[in-house]
C-alpha cells in the first residue's frame, strides 16, 4: 500500500474491514461481489486491491496469522518442545475453527508447491517448522513427520468439523486423537 493515494488507501482498508465481516460470517466462499456491494465499491475496486480470493483471504487473515507466528516463536522457548508443538497447533486449529475460512487459506496451495512467501499458509508453515525441528531434534516426536503432516491433519480436522453443531468440541476430539499419533514412540 505504500505510494498509495490517501483515498485508495481508505478504499483498501474499508474493503478489508467489510471482507472480514463476510468471511467470518460466510466463509472463505464469501462472494467478492457481495464484499463489493457492502463496502460501497464497484468489484474491480475489490479486484485492483485484491487480484485473487486468496490474496484477500490473506489479508484477512494475516494479523491473526502473524500473531500465531509470534506465538510459535515464543514457544520455541520452553523445555517441553513437544507440549509446546502440540499447544501451538492446538491453538491453530482453534482459530482455523473460529475464524471460518482460515483453513480454506491454508489448503490453497501446498507449501512444497511454491507457496509465495507472503502468503499466510508460509509464514505457518515456516513458524510451525521451527517448532516441529525443535521436537524432532528432542526425539519428542517422530523424524518422519513434515509441517506439511501436521498442516494437512490441523487444516483437515477444521475443515471436517466447521458443520457440526459444537464443531469446536469435535475439532478438539479428533485433534485429541491425531496428537496421540505423533509421538516418537509411535510407529
Amino acid at each position: 500500500m505504500t505510494g498509495q493515494r490517501s483515498d485508495a488507501r481508505r478504499n483498501y482498508t474499508h474493503i478489508l474491514a467489510v471482507a472480514e465481516a463476510e468471511v467470518a460470517s460466510q466463509g472463505a466462499q464469501a462472494s467478492l461481489e457481495q464484499i463489493a456491494r457492502a463496502a460501497g465499491v464497484g468489484s474491480a475496486t475489490v479486484r485492483r486491491h485484491f487480484p485473487t480470493r486468496k490474496a484477500l483471504l490473506d489479508a484477512v487473515f494475516k494479523q491473526r496469522v502473524d500473531a500465531l507466528c509470534d506465538r510459535a516463536h515464543t514457544l520455541c522457548t520452553e523445555r517441553d518442545s513437544r507440549s509446546a508443538l502440540v499447544e501451538w497447533l492446538h491453538e491453530l486449529l482453534s482459530y482455523s475453527v473460529a475464524a471460518r475460512g482460515l483453513a480454506d487459506v491454508l489448503s490453497y496451495q501446498p507449501l512444497q508447491d511454491g507457496t509465495t512467501q507472503d502468503s499466510c499458509a508460509a509464514a505457518i508453515g515456516a513458524a510451525g517448522a521451527v517448532l516441529l525441528g525443535r521436537a524432532i531434534d528432542d526425539q519428542a516426536v517422530r523424524a518422519d513427520i513434515t509441517i506439511e503432516d501436521l498442516l494437512i491433519a490441523v487444516v483437515g480436522i477444521a475443515l471436517a468439523t466447521e458443520n457440526y453443531t459444537d464443531p469446536a468440541t469435535q475439532a478438539d476430539r479428533a485433534f485429541q486423537l491425531t496428537v496421540a499419533g505423533i509421538g516418537a514412540d509411535c510407529t
